[in-house]
């Protein structure tokens, strides 16, 4: 037989196999690792969609019902919108969210500046200045503020006989918690200019100024506009800020609370809750194609831009970030203060007698407990289930309508503010009906109500983290004949670990800090440090307030030193393959 021949014979047979598939292409043959990463993947997915899509599908349903539960239509929208008190609270929350977005942007902009592209000492420091807000809970700017410029305030007179119980106060509030926030994404945003372009510029004898202007800004932009709409989502859908300092100044996050709270009309509550969500989507999905578009503009021939000294230029960026980082240790510095003091303005003597949160009402020591324990296991097992649906989605064969519809459910939770998910829980966990009712008011609900909050950013850093990694560790694994699972413990983990030790970190801070997500969810039995801050502070005890802020300060700041050291530690042991 010669060989053309058997090559026809060949092309014949695999033209006959074609054919008998149905002209489609040879397809993997599925083993049983691959059945048992999706499995698992649909049962992450399940629980996403038990606790977030169905809570927020019976929000809605809700917000369409009578206190029957009869469905009327948009009649309540119509009652709502007819009410100019409550609607004059949409006008609130845009106004104090824009200019919040334009003080901390601009703001943040410079202080990334800065940072990127001088040579000023002390870089690394206001770096660390910079990100001390997100130890606290929003709480803590307001109660500082309110010693600061309040009715027997310190610095009162800076006002000029203005309050600061309302827009003035919520504005210089959200600007503290937002704004490192918004600095991460412009150093990340700043740090990756081209040189070549400056170098082009320099060549073209064109002024320091212009060059910000036509090079710095342009290469920028995409970064600026991400930045803004994070800052805009975050301040319209906060509630601990104007429930603190806003006064008669209603915005929609204290509506939904006052509604459900204070009026018991859950219904209500339920439309004011789709209105809060009806921005927040909106950034959320602006900010997506935002960034899918600054990914597109990097460029493989990029180099990158080192600062060059100039004595002018970093004396004044000095000075910029001194104030900046002044004013952000000032914040917290009039929280420490005020936890340490006896009674102000009257008796200034220092004493703990602030810290002894047994004897005031809305809280005591067993809900700074109750916050460790909650953190904890939100860390535990948010990180376990977070991490391991990312490594099923990135690592799996095939099945690829099951991972998109994955994807969505993991990116929707950024989309979803805290106080709606919150509002959203009580209305589909607190049924009678639901087999899943015996949760409500426990621990538990409390865990899977934060990992559910911030699962987003912890599934977009695993994803990254596992995208590092080269395929063809799966591939000698399984022609090794290796189960997936030894391949996960062995290599993913430890390969990961930084990346797993971030996600924990930020799960147990978040969960430290936050106010909206869990203020509708806690029962007496399991009353967190953030909602007791917010407890005491309706009760009149300020100080205690503060003190109980500052407790949760100082042990986000003690597990970050904790994480840093052990990111040190473990990164000699597990990331020494990076290193040649």
């Amino acid at each position: 037989m010669t060989q053309a021949t058997i090559d026809a014979t060949i092309a014949r047979g695999a033209a006959q196999g074609v054919a008998r598939r149905g002209g489609r292409g040879v397809k993997p043959k599925l083993g049983r690792d691959d059945w048992i990463m999706r499995s698992a993947m649909v049962l992450i997915a399940a629980f996403l969609v038990v606790a977030l899509v169905l809570p927020l599908y019976t929000m809605l349903s809700k917000s369409v019902q009578d206190k029957a539960g009869e469905f009327i239509g948009l009649t309540n929208y119509a009652q709502y919108f007819g009410t100019p008190a409550l609607f004059a609270s949409i006008y609130n929350s845009l106004f104090v969210a824009v200019i919040s977005t334009v003080v901390t942007i601009s703001l943040a902009f410079f202080y990334a500046y800065a940072l990127t592209r001088s040579c000023m000492p002390g870089r690394s420091l206001f770096r660390g200045i910079a990100l001390i807000p997100i130890l606290a809970p929003s709480l803590l700017p307001g109660i500082s503020l309110v010693y600061l410029f309040g009715n027997q305030g310190m610095l009162k007179e800076l006002l000029f006989g203005h309050s600061i119980y309302g827009p003035i106060g919520i504005v210089m509030a959200s600007v503290f918690f937002t704004f490192p926030h918004a600095l991460m994404i412009l150093v990340t945003a700043l740090s990756i200019s081209d040189a070549r372009l400056y170098e082009a510029a320099t060549a073209l004898r064109a002024s320091r100024m212009r060059i910000f202007f036509t090079v710095t800004l342009p290469a920028a932009k995409y970064g600026l506009i991400s930045a803004a709409f994070v800052v805009f989502t975050l301040v319209i859908t906060d509630f601990g800020v104007p429930k603190v300092i806003g006064g008669q100044y209603d915005v929609l996050a204290t509506d939904i609370y006052k509604q459900v709270i204070g009026q018991q009309n859950f219904e209500m509550g339920a439309v004011v809750s789709v209105v809060l969500l009806i921005p927040a989507v909106i950034a959320f999905i602006v900010d997506r194609i935002i960034q899918r578009r600054q990914v597109a503009q990097l460029s493989a021939r990029a180099v990158p831009l080192e600062p060059k000294p100039s004595r002018r230029f970093d004396a004044t960026m000095l000075a910029f970030c001194a104030v900046v980082g002044f004013l952000i240790v000032g914040i917290l510095g009039v929280a420490m203060f005020a936890s340490l003091i006896t009674y102000w303005p009257y008796d200034l003597s220092l004493s703990f007698r602030n810290y002894r949160f047994d004897l005031m009402d809305g809280g005591g020591w067993e809900s700074y407990w109750n916050s460790i324990e909650m953190a904890s296991w939100a860390a535990l097992i948010g990180t376990a289930v977070i991490f391991c649906g990312a490594y099923f989605v990135e690592k799996g064969r095939g099945f690829a309508a099951g991972r998109v519809l994955f994807q969505l459910l993991a990116i929707l939770p950024l989309a979803v503010p805290g106080l709606v998910l919150g509002l959203a829980y009580i209305f589909f966990f607190n049924k009678p009906t639901n087999p899943f009712n015996f949760l409500y008011g426990t621990m538990a609900i409390l865990v899977i109500s934060t990992i559910v909050h911030f699962y987003t950013v912890s599934h977009l850093t695993a994803v990254t983290a596992l995208k590092q990694m080269d395929p063809e560790f799966e591939a000698v694994s399984a022609s090794l004949k290796a189960p997936f699972y030894k391949t996960f413990w062995r290599v993913t983990v430890p390969v990961c670990m930084p990346a797993i030790l971030d996600i924990s970190i930020y799960l147990f801070v978040n969960a430290m800090t936050t106010v909206s997500a869990v203020v509708f969810l806690y029962s007496a039995d399991t009353t967190l440090a953030s909602v007791a801050v917010l407890n005491m502070d309706d009760a009149g005890d300020i100080a205690p307030a503060a003190a109980m802020a500052m407790m949760i300060v100082y042990t986000s700041a003690a597990v970050r030193l904790v994480h840093a050291l052990a990111t040190r530690g473990l990164a000699r042991r597990t990331q020494a393959w990076r290193r040649r």
